[in-house]
């Protein structure tokens, strides 16, 4: 059955048809669900506008003040949740437009001049995008935090280093964590990047081709707190590159918390016993009394996918659009409004789960040395003495077969024995410590202790950096979102 009903509420483009918009199409087309969240961008964008719009006399000062008291009369509505949208408003944009009108009168009419809905969009969606990226910066660094603290609580506490899940070499505990922190500290890097991508003013851009009214661009972007504005219209109304930056961020952050949960899943086994969680971030079984799982570990790990997912969707929504604007790039924003939902959500739970572990360190030194993790020592300590490190390599190999027949440690090999395996062990022996191994690491981004600990003095310094700039730039932005005192 046809349902060609009257919407309910005035379009914003429907001077040219005769008829109103089916109840399926209104429902298929709105966005109003979603991009409401979008409130408080869209209102500074149109208070930045408008006061473009006075300052120039496209409008006379009086109406333009009118206009922007109305707009913050809106945002006050939307910051105490006292603000209503419907599916009448389509989208947020509407809706704003159609509540000052509500306040206003028909003077709200004359906001829209010299922009567009394409223009205004892709603003709104850059400065929340900007905002929104600022949040994420902020739980990274909390993370980096809680793992620069874990490295220097835990000094010289020792551990396997593995290569293909097998133990490989001791390393400190400190060096592992802060291997993450640079993961963490490349992901900041990009959260950067994304925001420098889309803090970027497509206002005036218009439809498509700009606009006929004497502008200032300038003027909003600087308003607004933008870098800088567009250089081509028709691409700054379709250019959706920075959604996918962020989401491009927002992935890397997700697998490589993905790989810090999985080893978390690991250690928290009865088989590694590494580190115990706090039951405060752990739950239980329903059937097994004795079961504590790692569920955070194990959701921070599971939620990558859709993460991942919601980038490989936009790429392929993007990949086939036309110059300029598509009703596709509608799609744009419930990816990356989840993605970033899905990231904070994480971000939020993983550092105190760190924080609040305890570490197993004589079960990490028991296993630190176990299965021969000390013969790449026994063999450099052959090469220094002049032993090409290809023969040592074969010579500590055969070493580490015998040991392993007669069920023997390198410690518990005698003085005769290791004169016996090569000359040179009859001076000087290998390692036979874990702590030793590391500490004979003592080149820049190594795990030696002395190397651990300016690393970790970097680490610290860095992330101080950052904080600051990110603590400046988010009070500016809230300055911005505040209404002139007189």
């Amino acid at each position: 059955m046809s349902s060609n009903l009257p919407s309910g509420g005035k379009k914003l483009w429907g001077g040219n048809f005769a008829e109103s918009p089916d109840a399926r199409l209104e429902a298929f087309n709105a966005s109003i669900f979603f991009d409401q969240r979008m409130a408080r961008e869209d209102i500074r964008g149109s208070i930045a506008h408008v006061r473009m719009l006075g300052h120039q006399g496209i409008i006379s000062p009086a109406e333009a003040a009118e206009i922007e008291t109305g707009l913050w009369t809106i945002l006050a509505e939307v910051d105490a949740g006292e603000a209503a949208f419907t599916i009448t408003d389509e989208d947020i944009h509407t809706g704003v437009e159609r509540r000052l009108r509500e306040l206003i009168g028909a003077v709200a009419g004359k906001l829209h001049t010299g922009r567009s809905r394409n223009d205004q969009a892709a603003t709104s969606f850059r400065l929340w995008s900007v905002g929104a990226l600022q949040q994420v910066q902020a739980g990274l660094l909390d993370l980096r935090g809680a793992l620069i603290e874990i490295a220097a609580a835990n000094p010289l506490v020792v551990m396997p280093g593995y290569t293909h899940l097998q133990r490989a070499q001791p390393v400190l505990l400190a060096h592992h964590m802060l291997a993450y922190e640079a993961m963490f500290a490349r992901d900041s890097a990009r959260v950067d990047a994304a925001i420098r991508s889309a803090n970027v003013s497509p206002l005036g851009s218009a439809a498509l081709a700009g606009t006929t009214f004497p502008i200032d661009r300038a003027m909003t972007a600087a308003d607004l707190g933008f870098d800088a504005i567009t250089t081509n219209s028709l691409d700054a109304v379709a250019d959706r590159d920075y959604v996918c930056d962020a989401l491009y961020a927002c992935s890397l952050i997700a697998m490589h918390i993905s790989r810090l949960s999985e080893e978390i899943c690991l250690w928290a086994t009865g088989e590694f016993r590494f580190i115990a969680l706090s039951d405060a971030f752990s739950t239980g079984s329903s059937i097994m009394p004795q079961k504590k799982n790692p569920d955070v570990a194990e959701l921070a790990r599971g939620k990558t996918g859709r993460v991942f997912g919601h980038l490989v969707a936009l790429l392929t929504v993007m990949k086939g659009t036309p110059l300029a604007y598509n009703k596709d790039f509608q799609e744009d924003k419930e990816a990356l409004f989840d993605a970033i939902d899905t990231i904070l959500i994480t971000l939020d739970v993983v550092p105190p789960m760190l924080r609040t572990a305890r570490w197993n360190e004589e079960r990490m030194a028991e296993a630190a040395v176990a299965d021969f993790s000390l013969a790449t020592d026994a063999a450099d300590l052959l090469a220094r003495n002049g032993v090409p490190f290809r023969e040592a390599h074969e010579v500590v190999g055969r070493l580490v077969g015998t040991c392993t027949r007669e069920n023997k440690s390198f410690a518990d090999l005698s003085d005769a024995e290791w004169a016996e395996i090569h000359p040179v062990f009859a001076a000087q022996k290998p390692p036979l410590r874990a702590i030793d191994s590391v500490a004979a690491r003592d080149v820049p981004g190594g795990t030696a202790p002395r190397q651990v600990a300016a690393a970790l003095d970097t680490a610290r310094d860095a992330l101080a950096a950052e904080q600051v700039a990110l603590d400046l730039d988010r009070a500016a932005r809230a300055a911005r979102f505040t209404p002139p005192t007189t």
